[in-house]
């Protein structure tokens, strides 16, 4: 059993053990909303993960009954005047955590339970596997306060649904429940609400136990394979391919499959 190691504080906890991170947002009683110690605090936690060798997977979720309510409205209305330039530093904190957990070869799953509008929204987008609980509610958001999107989600949404549904979800602000969101490709699984937790975990733990490189690269490609030619596509896979059999976890995973038993992969 490998350590586990640990970062908290008020606003976004984070622990490793045996492979598993579990990334939280832990601002229950404003529904994980996200305000600069968040957005500061999300950002030293992808940094974290980013350094630990031993992170296999992220579980990302929200302390309580719900994942994300977006923005913390009521702090930036504290700010007044200075807003544009706060909401500048909010963002500049938050889009490095989400480019950095981007880039992790640890997939991502998000469990999401009560609802995710706005950013909370853009977190969900960001996952690799999204389980949700069947009473989860899901909503754009920007535009019925007169804002513009972030969190990435003007990127990742139409990728997920197709351009003409991110119009109309975003334009509209109308909110989804989660049979919706599972149809048109914003969750991987619906779970009964009682089942999300045991639901998130078998799948966390088995992804724990998979060849996290090899995972990383697919994502990776999975993620720009609208940015690129084909012949140059097919040019890339060659190289990975090549370079996942060379790998700790490709000769063990052929060793495995000849010898007829499971692979003790690695990461590597």
């Amino acid at each position: 059993m490998e350590a586990s190691t640990a970062m908290s504080g008020s606003a976004v906890t984070v622990a490793v053990t045996e492979g598993i991170a579990r990334l939280t947002l832990n601002r229950p009683e404003r529904l994980n909303t996200i305000d600069l110690s968040v957005a500061r605090a999300l950002a030293e936690a992808a940094l974290q993960l980013s350094g630990d060798p031993t992170v296999r997977v992220v579980l990302l979720s929200g302390a309580g009954p719900t994942f994300c309510g977006g923005g913390d409205l009521k702090s930036f209305a504290e700010v007044g005047h200075g807003l544009p330039d706060h909401l500048r530093e909010v963002t500049t904190q938050l889009h490095a955590a989400l480019a950095v957990l981007a880039r992790l070869d640890a997939p991502i799953v998000a469990v999401v339970r009560g609802s995710a509008a706005g950013a909370g929204l853009g977190l969900v987008c960001l996952a690799d596997i999204v389980i949700a609980a069947a009473s989860t509610r899901f909503a754009f958001a920007y535009s019925a306060i007169g804002l513009t999107p972030d969190g990435g989600t003007s990127w990742s949404l139409p990728r997920l649904v197709g351009l003409r549904k991110a119009q109309e979800l975003a334009l509209t602000n109308r909110v989804l429940d989660a049979d919706e969101a599972e149809r048109i490709g914003i969750v991987t699984t619906v779970a009964a609400d009682e089942d999300l937790d045991a639901t998130a975990d078998a799948l966390v733990t088995r992804l724990a136990l998979a060849p996290t490189r090899a995972l990383g690269v697919t994502k990776r490609l999975l993620r720009t394979t609208y940015d690129v030619a084909f012949e140059e596509r097919l040019a890339v896979e060659s190289v990975e391919l090549s370079n996942s059999a060379g790998a700790s976890d490709g000769r063990e995973g052929i060793a495995a499959f000849l010898e007829k038993r499971k692979p003790g992969f690695t990461g590597r």
